[in-house]
């Protein structure tokens, strides 16, 4: 059986909305099904079958509605410094340990490596953690900048290094490295205008 051009587009509209549908992202989950649902608008009014056309538009307004919430919506970012024996933050990193292990593969927690470390809020609710501590004197070395899934918009890396950065500058920092730990953790650091240095560390500087 002969396998038509709008029946090939048809497949990769299914693969693409199906793909949407394995996000953890709400941000992805919506770009994703907006480009499957208007492959799938498409195809539905070329082949004449309207429901599929007009059913699939009807998603793409609405995707396009959410996005334009998210992206326009202001959020309140706060910081919410924590001790290192606290039991939340103990807590939070043992429940996402999985997932923390895949962008920090072999970290451990260890509470007396803590200078700076603090939960990031997005509207009162916890996004991410940071924890980072002194390293030759005025170097701020990351241990973990973890950001749960929903939140991973990058907006949580902007803030802490835009305006939470203010912070580091009066403790006496004067540049921050990251250790290249994953793929995404780099995608992550470049996209916050850190750059690779000597050492295979990747770094920002403060002022």
């Amino acid at each position: 059986m002969e396998i038509t051009v709008l029946q090939i587009i048809g497949y990769i509209a299914s693969v693409i909305i199906a793909a949407s549908m394995t996000m953890n992202s709400i941000i992805k989950f919506r770009w994703i099904n907006l480009v499957g649902a208007s492959t799938f608008s498409v195809y539905g009014f070329v082949m004449g079958a309207l429901p599929v056309g007009i059913l699939n538009g009807f998603i793409v307004c609405v995707d396009i509605y959410y996005l334009y919430n998210i992206y326009s919506k202001k959020e309140v970012f706060e910081t919410l410094e924590l001790r290192p024996e606290n039991r939340y933050l103990i807590r939070f990193l043992e429940f996402h340990n999985e997932e923390i292990q895949k962008n920090f593969p072999g970290f451990t927690y260890k509470p007396e490596m803590n200078t700076i470390s603090f939960f990031t809020l997005r509207n009162m609710s916890v996004a991410g953690v940071f924890l980072a501590h002194r390293e030759d004197d005025n170097v701020l070395k990351v241990g973990l900048d973890y950001v749960i899934p929903e939140y991973r918009d990058f907006k949580n890396g902007k803030y802490i290094y835009n305006r939470v950065k203010n912070r580091f500058i009066g403790a006496g920092f004067t540049k921050v490295i990251a250790p290249a730990s994953s793929k995404k953790y780099v995608k992550y650091l470049k996209k916050l205008n850190f750059t690779e240095n000597k050492d295979g560390m990747y770094e920002i500087k403060l002022k």
